[in-house]
């Protein structure tokens, strides 16, 4: 299958020979300090080893020296740690002026905002958000400039001298006079002029001023990204101007050479079903196909019913006839639980629970499941037609769907929530219901113990365990879930849920796991961890104790994947200018030991995603406690190729998605297990999938 890829990168030249740089060792306003190790070793010759061990950083304006300056002769294609912050400077002071937002971001980037007055309305502004990086020989044997599109973000029109009688702690960020503050931490000249001060609209703040959610984009963005790019470039980055200060490439955009470029085989996109029958997507296949594994234990499954007496007549009457009887529509049908997941749908009546109203909904579950009768082998699944709507604006409602959560899954009750919206609206039925119910059976058959597909793969001795986290902005905390997935086959068998700084807690998840995967095949040949972000020494020191504490010497590698897809670096197959997105299975080396994975349903020349699978690529970062054992590209596409093979075991749905089933669980639980009430989770909820 042939490609022609482009990348978002820019390679330029470096002046050539030493550049004469002032230095100063007091702090002067709108002065950029500069640690004494990114100058590399400058001051060796010009500082004693006292003055060096005192200074911790110095300050440049990048301008002709003045008095007291420390001069150094830099080479900006030897010393790149600074050649960073003086190119960043330079990106900075040419966009002043020209763009409408100038923002440094957490990286220390430069972000330049544009306002986009053709989307824009009289309650708020749009702007494009474009991120200038610049990179040394990670792609090339050059300098690089990274140009990203970040999407557009909505800013207040109304100032925040004309806001009344508002709750200040929902502000985050705000535009003052086009830079970019943290509402907590304005400096005095800004908190004097709120009448300059424009929030910037987050999904909190939105509801307030009566402004929508951002509706998901789900068709295919490559096109519009590209576009944007090159009419970005074209515009301010092929100039004159900006030629003067960084000499990038005639060529424009970077076409990375072959040998920098992958492609994983056909066969890992395959996975078996029921009767041995093979398929690649879940959502085409299942049906015919079945499950490759009904639950075994217990015997006996039972479901009742969860809801609101409002909705008794309506949705709940509707969700019980497409389970027992199937969805009757001429185009879409949609075949009866029992004949889709293989799975009967017997329903217990007596134990279904019904509540007047959202407010006394928690304290008649929990007193109904309390004092409930539960049959000897048997596994009980509450289906709860949650009446909150989903833009509901009041928090202690929408946290009713966690407290219910809670509630049953200590009592050993598996849950399955549909929203009362999407089964009846207005007096009638969802039309598009059908929709939903393959991704709401899928998770059924999965929560009680089934497996509805999994990995085409003979079985080794890897183990790979997957570590993903969440931030709870209402609750103030991160909790990480280390999930566990035995070798290739995606097999999932447990996890558990701690605190973001338990390095301990998850260095004990982590043994349990190499233990219990022992007892079971006698030896691990390497373990492989999955994480959400750069592991630290700290946690890569706990792991490699308790794996000492076993008896294990066995290598270690840890294999970073980005939460959200690349945007920063993204990749296009201009040979086919209508999908634009490389095939899947594509990786484009982009650094020593930096990928990106495209991992979409576009198989070949014929396929036609759906508009919601041209997913961005994914970035993943190796390492390895055994050094040199990265070079072997041949381990490396086996380790991105069980990145990729891991994307297809999600069960939440039979959508295909980007990211692995080892960042996405864990995340999905650390999402949920901040709003418990309980310190621990029961082993009842460390075994099973009741997070779906």
């Amino acid at each position: 299958m042939k490609q022609d890829l482009l990348l978002n990168i820019i390679t330029f030249s470096p002046p050539e020979g030493n550049q004469t740089f002032a230095f100063y060792k007091e702090k002067q306003e709108s002065y950029y300090p500069v640690f004494k190790d990114d100058l590399q070793g400058l001051l060796d010759d010009v500082l004693t080893p006292l003055e060096l061990e005192e200074l911790d950083r110095l300050y440049t304006d990048f301008q002709e020296p003045k008095e007291g300056a420390l001069l150094l002769d830099i080479d900006l294609s030897v010393s790149t740690r600074f050649a960073n912050h003086y190119y960043r400077f330079l990106i900075r002071d040419h966009f002043k002026g020209i763009a409408d937002i100038i923002h440094e971001n957490f990286t220390s980037e430069t972000e330049v905002w544009f306002h986009n007055p053709e989307k824009s309305t009289d309650k708020f502004k749009i702007y494009n958000q474009f991120t200038l990086k610049v990179q040394f020989g990670r792609v090339s044997d050059k300098p690089e400039l990274v140009v990203s599109f970040d999407g557009t973000t909505k800013v207040l029109t109304k100032p925040i001298s004309q806001i009344y009688n508002f709750n200040t702690n929902l502000y985050n960020w705000m535009v003052c006079n086009g830079v970019i503050y943290k509402w907590k931490f304005k400096p005095p000249e800004v908190n004097n002029q709120p009448h300059n001060c424009y929030p910037i609209l987050s999904n909190e703040l939105k509801p307030h001023f009566e402004i929508a959610f951002d509706v998901p984009n789900l068709q295919n963005r490559y096109p519009q990204y590209l576009q944007i790019l090159q009419a970005f470039y074209t515009k301010y980055l092929d100039t004159v101007a900006f030629r003067k200060i960084i000499p990038l490439s005639l060529d424009g955009f970077l076409k990375p050479s072959s040998n920098q470029v992958r492609v994983i085989g056909s066969t890992s996109n395959d996975l078996l079903y029921g009767s041995g029958k093979t398929g690649k997507e879940p959502k085409k296949d299942f049906k015919s196909k079945g499950p490759y594994q009904l639950p075994t234990k217990p015997s006996n499954f039972k479901f009742f019913f969860i809801y609101q007496a409002s909705d008794k007549l309506g949705a709940v009457t509707e969700l019980y006839r497409y389970l027992h009887s199937g969805y009757k529509d001429d185009r879409f049908p949609f075949p009866k639980m029992q004949d889709y997941i293989k799975v009967p749908f017997e329903l217990d009546i007596a134990n279904n629970i019904e509540f007047y109203t959202v407010q006394n909904a928690v304290a008649t579950i929990r007193n109904a499941i309390k004092n409930a009768e539960w049959l000897p082998d048997t596994q009980y699944l509450a289906l709860f037609v949650n009446p909150v709507p989903k833009l509901e604006k009041d928090e202690t409602k929408k946290n009713i769907y966690y407290q219910i959560k809670e509630i049953l899954l200590y009592e050993g009750v598996l849950s399955q929530v549909i929203k009362s919206e999407h089964l009846f609206k207005n007096g009638k039925p969802n039309s598009f219901f059908n929709t939903f119910l393959p991704h709401i059976e899928i998770a059924m058959l999965a929560k009680l113990g089934g497996v509805p597909w999994r990995l085409n793969r003979p079985t080794n001795n890897e183990l790979i365990v997957g570590v993903g986290a969440f931030y709870s902005a209402t609750r103030k905390s991160r909790f990480v879930g280390s999930a566990f997935c035995f070798n290739n086959e995606g097999i999932f068998k447990g996890f558990d849920c701690f605190k973001g700084d338990d390095t301990i807690s998850l260095a004990g998840s982590i043994r349990e796991a190499v233990a219990k995967f022992i007892a079971i095949n006698y030896t691990a040949s390497r373990l492989i961890i999955h994480f959400y972000k750069d592991i630290g020494k700290k946690e890569l020191e706990h792991i490699l104790k308790t794996l000492h504490t076993l008896g294990l010497n066995i290598p270690v590698i840890i294999v970073t994947i980005n939460k959200t897809e690349s945007k920063e670096l993204i990749g296009f197959d201009v040979s086919d200018p209508y999908n634009l997105m490389p095939y899947s299975g594509t990786i484009i080396k982009v650094g020593k030991s930096e990928y990106l994975l495209f991992n979409n349903t576009r198989y070949d020349a014929v396929s036609k995603p759906a508009q919601k699978e041209y997913h961005f690529p994914v970035k993943i970062a190796l390492s390895a406690t055994i050094e040199g054992m990265l070079d072997d590209m041949d381990l490396v596409e086996q380790l991105i190729d069980q990145v990729y093979q891991f994307s297809r075991m999600y069960w939440k749905s039979t959508n295909q998605q980007s990211l692995p089933v080892t960042i996405k669980y864990p995340e999905m639980v650390a999402e949920i297990y901040p709003y418990f009430q309980h310190d621990k989770l029961p082993d009842f909820g460390k075994e099973s999938l009741w997070f779906l």
